[in-house]
């Protein structure tokens, strides 16, 4: 009798015990069921969002050189399952092809120098971007037996060189320009589709000067050790224009359209593509092996020119701020080479 006591004591107490708790949690705030369904709704929710974010495609395109390069990391950890996002890249060898992907919206982001996204900008009425700069000076006049010490000792001579219609055309035109030469007058320049033309034509004496972007510039010498580096063109162009404006020659620019509608999934690919970018200048060694892998450019190569390449990642405000001055420079030399005239404040992609 006792024994069912005790034992009926005990169950009126635990019963008791379980009452405490269960109360306990209903009062305050809000019923704990409430509670606990809202939270595991909420992960639910978060679950989904991420997984729309990573079903969504970033169809990305990169130049052979600096952009290309600068991409490598992202690249290869996208590759391996290990990215953030959800990208798909290809390696195109000129402006012109990532124009024409980036405009028909086979493309969402691409490299375009810098004065190409303001005239697609333009000729878009506002359907482009510029996400982020990615390049600054890159371009060198070398010789292959010519001796060239200023910009004046290019009178008379014929320079070979690539980018037609995009920033290296103007950055020469300029130069030349502040130091007394015309094009066609002074100097004749012919220009090659693709910066490997260019370069070939270098390397194998055809051409005895030439102007090249990295890393063919590294290329070159590596490959005739006859040819020499005469101009660092942004110095030349600092000289030029007196220190007004930084030289922002390469950009990623993004379709308005996708900027809008998947806002999330582009600042994360800004936030991986900077990560990338940091890898490459602190990690060369490993950059250049990725740059093979993806058939970017030889690692040797790769291994020389990265530090050369002024590779770097400039958004937002920063970019808000140095890229107009540039952009005036080029208008002010020549308005066709930003689209006829300078672009508004929603050009600057803001993060």
């Amino acid at each position: 009798m006792k024994f069912r006591l005790k034992r009926r004591i005990i169950s009126i107490i635990l019963a008791s015990a379980m009452l405490v708790v269960v109360s306990g949690c209903t009062t305050g705030t809000g019923n704990s069921s409430t509670v606990l369904s809202t939270q595991a709704s909420s992960r639910v929710s978060s679950v989904q969002a991420n997984s729309e974010k990573s079903k969504t495609q970033i169809h990305v395109l990169g130049l052979k050189g600096p952009t290309g390069l600068s991409m490598v990391k992202l690249m290869d950890d996208s590759n391996l399952g290990k990215a953030e996002g959800n990208c798909k890249f290809s390696i195109v060898a000129s402006p012109d092809e990532a124009v024409s992907k980036l405009v028909n919206g086979e493309a969402d982001i691409a490299a375009v120098p810098t004065n190409l996204a303001a005239t697609l900008y333009n000729k878009t009425k506002g359907q482009l971007k510029l996400a982020a700069v990615t390049t600054l000076g890159v371009l060198s006049i070398v010789t292959n037996g010519e001796n060239v010490k200023s910009v004046r000792d290019l009178k008379g001579k014929t320079i070979i060189a690539s980018g037609k219609g995009a920033v290296p055309e103007y950055v020469l035109d300029y130069i030349l320009k502040q130091n007394g030469l015309q094009e066609s007058r002074d100097v004749k320049v012919e220009y090659k589709v693709q910066h490997e033309e260019a370069t070939a034509a270098v390397i194998s004496g055809k051409a005895k000067v030439a102007m090249l972007p990295e890393p063919f510039v590294t290329e070159a010498t590596v490959k005739n050790k006859n040819i020499k580096v005469a101009l660092n063109l942004t110095k030349e162009w600092d000289s030029a224009s007196k220190n007004a404006s930084v030289l922002t020659m390469g950009c990623l620019a993004v379709r308005k359209s996708f900027a809008e509608n998947h806002k999330a999934e582009l600042d994360d690919f800004l936030n991986e593509y900077k990560s990338s970018v940091d890898f490459v200048n602190s990690n060369v060694p490993a950059a250049a092996k990725l740059s093979a892998k993806y058939g970017i450019m030889n690692a040797a190569v790769a291994q020389k020119a990265i530090p050369d390449c002024s590779i770097v990642y400039i958004g937002g405000n920063d970019m808000k701020t140095k890229v107009p001055d540039f952009l005036k420079v080029m208008y002010k030399a020549n308005p066709k080479s930003v689209g006829g005239k300078l672009p508004g404040d929603d050009f600057y992609y803001q993060e």
